[in-house]
C-alpha cells in the first residue's frame, strides 16, 4: 500500500490529479474495524481538457508507461486494485476539498472525512453502504454538527432522519 500511495502522490506532482482522497472501504477501515474491500477508491479532481471534458485517459496512459495495467474498471498499482473516480457531484467535490491529512507509514495521503463517507454513502445508499454507515456510528467520533452541516447543503436530511429511524428500531 505504501507503494501504491507514493504512486497517487506522484500523480498529484504531475498535475495528472489535481487532488485525492482515499475514499470508499478503505477510508472507512481508517475510521473503524476493517471491513471487506477489494480495492481503493481514489476520489478525485482532474485537469480539465480543452472544452472543458475530463477524462481519465492521461491518467490511465502514464500509469501503462510507468508499467500498470488496467483490471476492469481498475488500475492495478503495485499490486493494489485502484478505482479513480473523478469528483462526479458537490458532495464529492466538498469532501476531497476538506480531507483529512494522515500518514500510512512514511507516506503522507489523504482521507475523505467521516461525515462526508457518511453522506456520500447515504446519497449512494447500497447495502454495503448502510452497513458500512452503520459500522461508522458506532466506531467512529462523529462531529454531529458538522455532518449535519454537510446533509442540509446536499439535501439529505429527510434521507438521514428515515436511515436513523431504520437504525433506531434495529
Amino acid at each position: 500500500m505504501e507503494k501504491t500511495l507514493k504512486v497517487l502522490n506522484e500523480l498529484e506532482k504531475k498535475g495528472l490529479v489535481e487532488r485525492y482522497v482515499i475514499g470508499g472501504g478503505i477510508g472507512v477501515l481508517y475510521y473503524a474495524e476493517p471491513v471487506l474491500t477489494y480495492d481503493v477508491d481514489v476520489f478525485c479532481i482532474l485537469p480539465a481538457e480543452r472544452e472543458g471534458f475530463i477524462t481519465l485517459s492521461p491518467l490511465y496512459e502514464y500509469l501503462r508507461k510507468k508499467g500498470y495495467r488496467a483490471h476492469g474498471e481498475h488500475m492495478v498499482i503495485e499490486g493494489v486494485p485502484v478505482q479513480f473516480i473523478p469528483a462526479y457531484n458537490k458532495l464529492v467535490e466538498e469532501a476531497v476539498g476538506d480531507a483529512v491529512e494522515v500518514k500510512y507509514k512514511r507516506v503522507k495521503t489523504r482521507i475523505v472525512r467521516a461525515e462526508h463517507l457518511l453522506a456520500i454513502m447515504l446519497q449512494t445508499y447500497r447495502a454495503k453502504d448502510r452497513e458500512r454507515m452503520l459500522l461508522l456510528l458506532d466506531e467512529a467520533h462523529i462531529d454531529m454538527p458538522y455532518l449535519g452541516k454537510i446533509l442540509e447543503r446536499h439535501g439529505l436530511e429527510k434521507k438521514w432522519r428515515e436511515f436513523r429511524r431504520r437504525y433506531d428500531e434495529e
